[in-house]
């Protein structure tokens, strides 16, 4: 087992996951401890990598599309603090890093594991019931209903509206904006049968509004009800694309003598995986394509 622990936070990998810790203290999102422990499934993984720096370094776990239903709702847009699959490391431990991050990546190597995205979600959305407290109303979801009263700082059309009850599965569409700086955020529901609002957040019946002051706690509340409430409806992505039908050469994936990097590597014999799966190259043309690869590292 491979393993790392840092202030803000451990992985620890097992062969066929990688356990996530959330680190304890002030340093420390309230995203992150509020998510809790996750294991991520090697099948969940599109990559990883090691980023140094002059003060520390960063490992960023990046899953593949449609794996996550937090990654899923909040769309590449979290902080770098308050993201969970990101963790800081000290420049003395980049070492450490550094092997972490070769042995996941060897092990995506020798199970095949595809890089394409995902028709389910391989890891559980956040639990609930859940509540998020924006600058103009209150959001509950107990997994099966939402519900949404209208606070003292809401504008007179929503308070007009009166509270909102949605059923999951009267829901079309949730969307989720951060609050960045002094710009507050929102979340927005769309029922079944409703266009997408034209009006702005502070107007639309249908969304809570996030108080760009308070960026961490709207942040955490948000990211999780919304990241429920996807893992809870229709996987979005579908059925992945399947992989091209061209035959490629065995061994001129990469050009003899040229030094390619071992990223790039991985992703080919992913690549042959998948035609080696679906019945495009036979048995002894993947051996001989997939030896060639593994010669290169």
């Amino acid at each position: 087992m491979a393993e790392i622990s840092q202030p803000s936070g451990a992985w620890y990998f097992e062969g066929d996951a990688l356990r996530i810790v959330p680190g304890h203290g002030k340093g420390v999102h309230l995203l992150r401890s509020s998510f809790g422990e996750v294991r991520v499934p090697l099948e969940a993984v599109a990559s990883v990598s090691h980023e140094s720096g002059r003060k520390s370094g960063r490992l960023r776990l990046r899953l593949r599309d449609g794996a996550d239903p937090l990654v899923q709702a909040t769309g590449g847009r979290l902080p770098d603090a308050a993201d969970p699959y990101q963790l800081e490391v000290a420049r003395d431990r980049s070492g450490v890093a550094e092997y972490l991050v070769d042995e996941i990546r060897n092990a995506l190597l020798l199970e095949q594991v595809a890089s394409g995205p995902c028709d389910r979600y391989l890891l559980p959305g956040p639990g609930v019931p859940l509540t998020l407290h924006g600058s103009d109303g209150e959001v509950t979801f107990d997994g099966e209903q939402l519900r949404i009263t209208w606070g003292w700082g809401a504008e007179e059309s929503k308070k007009s509206a009166g509270p909102r009850a949605l059923a999951l599965d009267d829901l079309a569409e949730i969307q989720w904006a951060p609050p960045v700086g002094w710009e507050n955020g929102f979340v927005r529901f769309r029922p079944k049968g409703v266009a997408p609002a034209s009006v702005k957040p502070t107007h639309d019946p249908n969304t809570v509004v996030l108080w760009g002051l308070r960026m961490a706690k709207d942040i955490a509340e948000s990211a999780l009800l919304t990241a429920a409430v996807l893992a809870r409806l229709p996987h979005p992505s579908g059925v992945p694309a399947g992989p091209s039908l061209a035959k490629p050469p065995a061994a001129a994936a990469l050009p003899a003598g040229e030094g390619a990097d071992q990223d790039t590597i991985l992703r080919r014999l992913r690549e042959l995986g998948e035609l080696h799966r679906s019945g495009v190259l036979t048995d002894e043309e993947f051996a001989a394509a997939k030896k060639a690869m593994i010669d290169r590292l």
